[in-house]
């Protein structure tokens, strides 16, 4: 790191940790003064205290999130590739330079602003992985309009939720998703969410398919429109501290929330830990295979990789199509350098054998990454062992939609320093993390298990929840007050490596996604036969976790439970998304509650992990012998799943 010369007595990348946390205020001035093109320099390094959940870096400085990913590089490399879009169908990759992608960014960014989009708005954006995608959310960046990006795998509902709290009167949108061979009808589904959606005014629509769609008043052709404009757009001077983008996330409450990005801080936190975690140098080409949707897309397919320069890969397909070589037919094609995809993918991949891994040239990788959930050793080992050849290393990434990038991995280290199987490791420059017990006090001592906690604030994390600043500190800073909660638990080894037990409150995580309970067990509720339900989640081979439900009936109803069990299926997946329905549902007389009226979800998670010796004392319950009940049933189910 070049700004580590003006860093007094700092050598190795150990003294460089511990500077970067003693030496707040200089390390990221001297990163930010470096890595950044400014319009206007900054004045305060930062103003934050996490008592009061205040965050603020940068201030008084202005710049231009756009200029910084494409025309300071169009300046000294325009021809250097800034996209491969992968597309669904193999081997039809497309490449875009920093030129042309410049050039997207600039006639969307005029047509928003003809259309009457201005400085503080915010845009929806429910697109699949795609350059049109990147250049919305950048042209969004370039006119000072905020971006909200909704996965493409959302429900109408779940769409429209989203564009109702991000007071959207912009969508952009695709005639219809491809992926996995599979076409899914995007415009269909926008067309269904802004019918209670009021403050939509229009809808850009871009062409993915050659599938004419049905077009109303609102409805533009963003190609044919985006050819009218001009390929010069003036960017807007943006103070450090407006609004990058809105990125909703379940919490452990039924409603998502909106978490708040800012434009200099998110945007060095990204670039700064792409280039260091994963050992980026110029010319080398970064595949991450997360989807847009997603903070991973957000930060290290979009953001991270264009603030410096990269080649980035924008993959639109799934690990299996056409077969399960696809992953390592892309690397080999594309000459990918360090890859980074979900555990979840990599258990599946391991299903299929090690043939598929090998029948493609991997000599290009330099770094392999994981992301979304821990990584079990097993999965670690393989990817290591068979996808690397064991001399790649493998970097378990732990961060959050709310941390803006990665907080903790393996790298960077010193040069020959260990990487432990299926541990996160090493806290990232400037990050702090503190452990706590449960009177809240803050463990010191090594191989110690606590809460996990940041104990000071750095760049990339979020600043509020939109609409309801209340929430944010209630969720992150008044558990443990003068700290940031994470949410997570975790253990800290003899050696102080962090490993990462998994959530504390009742958020699970599908495949790396991540659901409230409370959210699932609305939709089951909103079921008329349904008068109550208890969902957790339980561990799963491929997904890291699944969704089990408890649904308790309303007396007199007859229905056949398989029928049931389908309609309830069916709305998780309308207005949620296919990801969130329950793996198994169990049909209950009655769930074990405190006698206070409260589910006693700690005995159903136990039940379900058929952890029946440590239930604990059941004597507070309001009839303990639903517990038996709930016991008997979970077996019946579990012997009927196993003769399927």
């Amino acid at each position: 790191m070049p700004e580590s010369a003006g860093f007094e007595g700092v050598s190795g990348r150990d003294a460089l940790h511990d500077y970067s946390v003693s030496h707040s205020e200089n390390f990221w001035a001297a990163v930010a003064r470096q890595r950044l093109n400014w319009i206007r320099p900054f004045e305060a390094v930062q103003d934050c205290d996490l008592s009061q959940g205040r965050i603020k870096w940068f201030e008084g400085g202005k710049l231009n999130v756009s200029v910084n990913c494409l025309d300071r590089h169009v300046h000294t490399c325009p021809e250097r590739v800034a996209l491969i879009w992968e597309r669904d169908e193999r081997g039809s990759e497309v490449r875009y330079t920093y030129r042309e992608l410049l050039e997207i960014t600039c006639r969307l960014g005029n047509l928003l602003r003809r259309h009457g989009v201005k400085k503080g708005d915010c845009v929806t954006i429910y697109m699949p992985t795609c350059p049109l995608a990147v250049a919305s959310m950048l042209a969004c960046a370039r006119i000072g309009a905020a971006h909200n990006v909704v996965f493409a795998g959302f429900s109408s509902e779940a769409l429209a939720e989203r564009i109702r709290d991000a007071q959207s009167s912009t969508v952009i949108t695709v005639n219809q998703g491809v992926r996995g061979g599979k076409i899914t009808e995007l415009k269909r589904t926008v067309d269904a969410a802004v019918q209670s959606c009021p403050t939509v005014r229009q809808v850009f629509v871009a062409m993915r398919t050659e599938k004419r769609v049905e077009v109303t008043d609102r409805d533009f052709a963003l190609e044919e429109e985006m050819l009218k404009e001009d390929v010069v757009c003036e960017p807007a001077a943006m103070d450090s501290e407006d609004v990058l983008f809105l990125l909703y996330t379940s919490g452990s409450t039924g409603k998502p929330k909106g978490l708040v990005h800012t434009q200099a801080g998110y945007l060095l936190y990204a670039a700064l830990t792409h280039r260091y975690v994963f050992g980026y140098h110029d010319g080398d080409v970064f595949g991450c295979v997360a989807d847009i949707g997603w903070i991973t897309g957000h930060s290290y397919t979009v953001y991270g990789p264009l603030a410096n320069g990269g080649t980035t890969v924008l993959f639109e397909s799934t690990p299996v199509y056409p077969d399960p070589g696809r992953y390592w037919d892309m690397v080999e094609r594309l000459r990918i350098n360090q890859f980074y995809g979900a555990p979840t993918a990599i258990r599946l991949l391991i299903r299929y054998g090690d043939q598929w891994v090998k029948k493609y040239d991997r000599s290009s990788l330099t770094t392999l990454g994981s992301v979304g959930e821990p990584i079990n050793t097993e999965a670690w080992e393989w990817y290591n062992r068979v996808v690397g050849e064991g001399r790649c290393p493998v970097v378990d990434t732990w961060w959050q939609t709310e941390t803006g990038g990665i907080c903790i991995a393996p790298k960077p280290s010193e040069p020959d320093a260990e990487i432990v199987p299926g541990m996160a490791m090493r806290p990232f420059f400037g990050i702090k993390p503190a452990l706590m017990d449960t009177e809240g006090k803050l463990l010191t001592s090594n191989n110690a298990s606590g809460a996990l906690c940041m104990a000071q604030p750095w760049p990339g994390m979020a600043r509020t929840i939109h609409n309801n600043h209340q929430r944010f500190l209630e969720t992150y800073f008044q558990p443990y007050p003068g700290y940031f909660f994470t949410g997570d638990g975790a253990y800290r080894s003899q050696e102080g490596y962090y490993q990462i037990t998994g959530r504390l409150d009742d958020v699970i995580n599908v495949s790396g996604h991540r659901i409230g309970t409370a959210e699932i067990e609305d939709v089951v509720n909103q079921c008329s036969a349904v008068a109550e339900s208890a969902v957790i989640g339980y561990s799963h081979s491929i997904k890291g976790q699944g969704v089990y439900a408890f649904v308790v009936l309303k007396k007199g109803v007859d229905m056949q439970e398989a029928d049931l069990s389908k309609e309830l299926n069916s709305m998780v997946s309308e207005k949620i998304a296919k990801y969130a329905c329950p793996d198994f549902i169990q049909f209950a007389k009655r769930l074990p509650k405190t006698r206070s009226g409260k589910i006693m979800r700690r005995v159903l998670r136990k039940v379900v992990d058929c952890d029946l010796d440590s239930l604990g004392d059941l004597s507070t319950l309001d009839d303990p012998a639903a517990v038996q009940e709930i016991i008997e049933g979970h077996e019946k189910l579990l012997t009927k799943h196993r003769e399927m």
